[in-house]
């Protein structure tokens, strides 16, 4: 009987772990970059200055870059003025948000009630007082002509008038639209 000899089993893989990176995080890197460059820290400079202080950086570098700008903007570490970047001053009053700003309330006293929003819409017209209250049943003829505004109905087919009409000269109604053409009659060949 021959046995069977398993194959050796291959070596376990040794962890292909990478040298751990010397490169420090983009947002320092961005952060020296705007320092060293001043007022003149575009994007296209802060690029340049970290790829020749930094000859590792990665393949990914421009969209890392674009990423890390935005989300500092954003967060307010950094500020674009006029496509450059720099640092925000402590000094500057916070940037105020878009459109009218809110009144400011007044304090109310302790003891007093607040009333009910106005409503929505235009305010209706003051009345007068000595006028006569003009009755709700009865409509309010309207000025003019005494005719209805607008257009008119159309009017409802009876029975006496759903008679189709006749045409003076012809026996049958005339049907709607351009009448066909007329044709010559042809009288039959060989009979």
């Amino acid at each position: 009987m021959a046995t069977e000899e398993t194959p050796n089993p291959p070596p376990p893989l040794q962890s292909q772990t990478l040298p751990p990176s010397t490169l420090p995080l983009y947002p320092e890197m961005i952060m020296t970059a705007v320092e060293a460059l001043n007022n003149e820290a575009n994007k296209s400079a802060i690029s340049k200055h970290i790829e020749t202080a930094y000859p590792n950086i990665p393949a990914t570098h421009s969209t890392l870059l674009s990423h890390h700008l935005n989300k500092m903007k954003q967060s307010g570490q950094l500020v674009l003025v006029k496509n450059n970047y720099m640092k925000p001053d402590p000094n500057a009053p916070p940037k105020r948000g878009r459109g009218r700003p809110p009144k400011p309330k007044a304090p109310m006293s302790p003891g007093a009630v607040a009333s009910p929003p106005r409503p929505r819409g235009r305010p209706p017209k003051p009345r007068d007082p000595f006028a006569p209250v003009p009755s709700p049943t009865k409509k309010a003829a309207s000025s003019g002509s005494g005719r209805p505004r607008g257009r008119p109905p159309k009017k409802v087919k009876t029975a006496a008038s759903s008679a189709p009409a006749v045409a003076p000269t012809g026996g049958s109604p005339r049907g709607r639209g351009r009448p066909p053409k007329v044709k010559p009659a042809v009288a039959p060949v060989g009979c």
